[in-house]
């Protein structure tokens, strides 16, 4: 058939992608499979998400679409799993530009009695295994970058990435309420440019999920992975104490309402389980990012069958 009569050729157009994605995804899953990992299916639809103020989850009738599937992972977590890995669909409302999707995948992982530092080394390990098996060998081309991906990746603690990058300090960002702000613009298209780059111990006031670092509880034990300039993934050495998260879904409830956001409901059953969770490291990292940069694509649109637009 010649390409005039194609009435869908955006989607034809984009055979050659997906056929790498597909390759990229079964790579993915023999990667962790080797290393001892159960791959789980946990639910998309849940009853309360994670309560985070820069995250809108999608209703799904009373329940909502989950934006990870952290929650459940972690359940699993407390019930004695030890290794355990996820590819799945997430959602998340209003999210829609060349780098985003409402509808997108995400790769999460988790391990015990391991922290942050155990997953920047898996995470070198994993890229570095996809890029040969897509042809790319040792290095990757993405937005004009020549990415090295031999071992050590850079890593940059996020005091030093200001004080490298910006021309204000984290600490007086988080005071005007720029810290956002000054990453995007300032830090990000900086990062992963001749390797990729790490950047971690983030203010305590930013950390998420994670636990705060014992040797200074100012910052937190959580990572964010760039190529590029691009976001692929954000870890965290995990928080175990349910009083500690709590309080910390409370602040992240009071920011969404000072924000005329919607409130959710409290994740009870996974906070009432946290007490039998055992010290563990997580990550979540975004499958179609990660394909955007490993097969040089310019948009997400590129890289998907379907952008919403085409549906």
């Amino acid at each position: 058939m010649t390409n005039s009569l194609i009435k869908n050729w955006p989607l034809a157009r984009r055979k050659n992608a997906l056929e790498q994605r597909a390759k990229i995804i079964r790579k993915i899953r023999q990667f962790f499979s080797e290393r001892g990992f159960l791959e789980v299916e946990t639910p998309h639809r849940i009853p309360a998400p994670a309560p985070e103020s820069h995250v809108d989850a999608v209703l799904s009738g009373k329940w909502f679409l989950h934006a990870s599937p952290e929650l459940c992972m972690k359940r699993m977590l407390a019930a004695g799993y030890e290794k355990i890995f996820q590819i799945c669909r997430c959602w998340r409302e209003g999210e829609r530009g060349s780098q985003h999707v409402p509808e997108f995948t995400l790769l999460e992982w988790y391990r015990v009695e391991s922290d942050y530092l155990t997953l920047m080394d898996e995470c070198e390990a994993l890229i570095q295994c996809l890029a040969v098996e897509i042809g790319s060998g040792e290095s990757v081309t993405y937005r004009g970058y020549n990415v090295f991906l031999a071992s050590p990746w850079e890593r940059i603690s996020v005091e030093e990435a200001f004080h490298r990058y910006a021309k204000i300090s984290a600490k007086e960002t988080l005071r005007q309420d720029l810290f956002d702000e000054v990453m995007v613009q300032d830090i990000e298209p900086r990062l992963g440019i001749k390797k990729p780059a790490f950047i971690y111990d983030y203010p305590s006031e930013r950390r998420s999920l994670a636990r705060l670092k014992k040797e200074d509880p100012a910052v937190a034990e959580r990572f964010e992975l760039y190529l590029g300039g691009l976001e692929i993934a954000n870890a965290f050495s995990e928080l175990i104490d349910a009083k500690e998260q709590r309080e910390v879904f409370q602040l992240e409830m009071e920011t969404r309402r000072s924000l005329g956001k919607n409130i959710y409901p409290v994740p009870e059953r996974f906070l009432d389980e946290m007490e039998e969770m055992p010290p563990s490291a997580g990550i979540a990292l975004g499958v179609d990012r990660l394909v955007m940069v490993l097969l040089n694509a310019k948009t997400i649109d590129e890289v998907v069958a379907f952008t919403p637009e085409e549906l």
